[in-house]
């Protein structure tokens, strides 16, 4: 068991005071966008100060992750934990599947792109399934929303060129989104479009119901990116609002934003993104609409299974990473136990104050502060709180 010190990552959509709260430290001033709690090589997580998780597992990988993770994924610790803290809209983004990442990461390797140049798409051969839980109040876009009902909402608006963009949604469907989302993109005059279209919705922000809420998704993202065409894809797409525990999964192809709040992000050990609009980064939209899935809808939260009075687990398909919430305050008075599952764990605290009790030594963790325990190592937590458990999804 070893103390987990993440590296913090100062994107420019970052709040300035989320995370230093959160870690119980004084604002910079600057954005602090995400904690990086895990062995990604552009920013691994430290043991104890004095080496880094992705060196620790690299000398001795079967011990760190277990026999089964380094047998599926090899010797890397195949997810990535972070604490996300989102004061602005992120891009617009969509992540590969295993097979397109691989072609892809081949593609641009035989072309000889750097992998850190701007214009590098695919900076490793993984796919990014993910998935996110709310420490509070939480707003994203998550998919394409269902044609009809877009179409609906832009004649609401009165907006007679936007509406001529979105006609064909009218009776659509996936094959339709598909159309209009890269007609959208080819468009000389989006921007413009997409001013107008905030323009005629500021009178609407008020109204009550789909109408007001789909006016102010316009005039909210449009006040960080004004003239981009992402404002009007945005538009397309589901607005998802999360509540204190509640969580998302974004699956390969799926079309996603976060616009605002706080969260225990997991997703595989990856760095690919693939983005649409809303950004200053490079954006493929020919390679971005081969990989997008345009299937209208959203699966809703993910299912929280009980596995014990204190242990809920947040069911996902992806064999890459499982994530876990233990509420040490239902537990009793003995603790809850955590197996040795087999898999290299991160273990966070998301608030309270508890104790880790492997191997009879004691490791206290305050909110905002991590631990690792290698695949076999068991562990108790005791005292008042909530904590994170990130592993694969193996267990």
């Amino acid at each position: 068991m070893k103390r987990l010190v993440g590296k913090i990552q100062p994107y420019a959509w970052g709040s300035t005071t989320a995370l230093p709260d959160f870690l119980g430290a004084e604002p910079t001033g600057d954005p602090q966008a995400e904690l990086w709690l895990g062995a990604h090589p552009m920013a691994p997580a430290e043991l104890d100060g004095d080496q880094t998780l992705d060196a620790a597992i690299g000398a001795d990988p079967n011990a760190w992750l277990g026999t089964a993770a380094v047998d599926r994924f090899g010797p890397r610790l195949p997810y990535l934990m972070k604490v996300l803290a989102a004061a602005q809209p992120l891009s617009l983004q969509a992540h590969p599947n295993r097979e397109q990442a691989q072609q892809g990461f081949a593609r641009e390797e035989a072309a000889g792109i750097a992998r850190d140049a701007p214009e590098r798409t695919y900076r490793d051969d993984w796919p990014k399934p993910e998935a996110l839980c709310a420490l509070g109040d939480f707003e994203a876009l998550c998919g394409f929303r269902e044609p009809a009902e877009t179409y609906q909402l832009f004649a609401a608006l009165g907006e007679p060129e936007a509406l001529d963009l979105v006609a064909g949604l009218q009776n659509g469907g996936a094959a339709q989104i598909e159309e209009v989302f890269g007609r959208l993109f080819r468009m000389p005059e989006a921007g413009r479009l997409a001013d107008s279209v905030v323009h005629t919705a500021v009178r609407l922000v008020s109204e009550p119901g789909p109408v007001g809420r789909f006016a102010r998704t316009a005039v909210e993202i449009a006040s960080f990116n004004p003239g981009d065409p992402g404002v009007l894809a945005a538009l397309m797409m589901n607005r998802v609002s999360l509540s204190r525990f509640d969580a998302l999964y974004l699956p390969a192809g799926n079309l996603h934003a976060y616009l605002k709040g706080l969260g225990v992000e997991i997703m595989a050990n990856s760095d690919n993104v693939l983005r649409g609009g809303l950004t200053a980064k490079h954006i493929d939209v020919d390679e971005l609409l081969k990989l997008l899935d345009f299937t209208p809808g959203w699966a809703g939260p993910v299912p929280i299974e009980r596995q014990s009075d204190a242990v809920y687990r947040y069911r996902t398909p992806a064999p890459e990473f499982g994530l876990w919430r233990v509420a040490v305050d239902e537990a009793p008075s003995e603790g809850v136990a955590i197996p040795a599952y087999g898999s290299g764990r991160v273990v966070l605290c998301g608030d309270g104050s508890v104790t880790l009790r492997s191997g009879g030594f004691d490791l206290g963790l305050g909110r905002g502060q991590s631990a690792f325990l290698k695949a076999e190592e068991s562990a108790v937590v005791r005292g008042s709180g909530t904590v994170f458990i990130g592993a694969d999804g193996l267990v």
